[in-house]
């Protein structure tokens, strides 16, 4: 069994390598994949929790992700992350434990890649504008992941309801022939963007569907429950919606409320990532399409990276053993 910790995690899964193994394991098929939430048992720190996320491919690797989730991590101090955890994944054969791995590291992977394939599928091929809506952990992976898949993009703006935060992760992203730079202006920057995602933990919505340009993809990554929600009814009214899975974007509130309110129906995903990688389903069909893109992550990513982190790792063992001598 291999104990991998997270710099191993981001050294190995480079997201070109990543994205195109997700596509590549969405071809193949969902997973049996599971749920299970636990709430801090006496209640007094509300938000707290324990998710469990086990998934098994059939005829393949099974494994686990434990998650806690402990929202005032960020402003303790030290800082820590909000969510951590640990991936334990078991041999499909033997049921042997095999991998043990950063669970922060193999999510942030996980996700930013989830929203690069969405990218690569449905985004106007010469998109050349990225605005990162948000600053937290998850954003300079997200702008990592988008532009390794669209490397048209010449101007990645950042921007944070603490502009503070905006200008540090800025400064700190260095992609070459990539002008990075923090916006204060959200409204006046969305018109001007190719490409918008958005990463945070709003309730009320930030992206303004009137605003957006025509060709312009829209990438959700947060609004993962039924009270969060990062988009407004003009960008559902406006947008031909996809999804990485049809299932379980039915908990977050970017599409929960407004099918709730009656402003779309659950029909009216045009498809997922399993219907867009087996082509049984088509995506971008004009430049002047906006497209909405729903993030809602699952254990199942989880055992695709997991399996892709394992193949790599195994690669590398052959490359470094010297060969037999005959």
């Amino acid at each position: 069994m291999r104990l991998i910790d997270g710099d191993t995690v981001h050294r190995v899964l480079d997201y070109p390598g990543l994205v195109a193994a997700l596509r590549r394991a969405h071809d193949a098929g969902m997973p049996d994949a599971r749920e299970m939430f636990m709430e801090e048992p006496d209640g007094k720190n509300r938000g707290r929790g324990l998710i469990i996320l086990p998934a098994w491919s059939a005829g393949g690797m099974l494994g686990v992700k434990l998650v806690t989730i402990f929202p005032g991590n960020p402003v303790a101090e030290p800082p820590l992350p909000a969510n951590q955890g640990l991936y334990v994944a078991f041999d499909g054969e033997t049921g042997a434990p095999v991998l043990i791995a950063d669970g922060t590291a193999l999510t942030l992977r996980k996700t930013a890649a989830d929203s690069a394939l969405g990218v690569d599928l449905l985004a106007c091929h010469d998109a050349a504008s990225l605005l990162m809506v948000g600053a937290g952990a998850l954003a300079p992976h997200v702008i990592a992941a988008i532009v390794s898949v669209r490397p048209s993009i010449r101007d990645v703006w950042v921007w944070n309801r603490t502009a503070a935060n905006a200008q540090s992760l800025a400064r700190a992203i260095r992609i070459e022939g990539v002008s990075v730079r923090a916006v204060e202006n959200l409204e006046a920057t969305l018109p001007h963007a190719d490409i918008v995602s958005s990463a945070t933990m709003a309730t009320e919505p930030l992206i303004r569907g009137n605003l957006l340009k025509a060709g312009c993809h829209v990438d959700l990554v947060g609004g993962w429950n039924a009270q969060m929600r990062e988009a407004d009814d003009d960008v559902i009214r406006r947008a031909t919606i996809f999804a990485d899975t049809r299932a379980l974007c039915r908990d977050c509130g970017d599409f929960l409320q407004p099918v709730t309110r009656g402003l779309m129906r659950w029909e009216d995903i045009k498809a997922d990532l399993f219907e867009l990688c087996s082509g049984s389903r088509e995506g971008r069909v004009s430049p002047d399409e906006i497209t909405l893109f729903k993030n809602s992550g699952g254990g199942h990513l989880d055992l695709f990276v997991a399996e892709e982190l394992m193949r790599r790792l195994q690669a590398e063992s052959r490359a470094n053993t010297p060969a037999m001598q005959a």
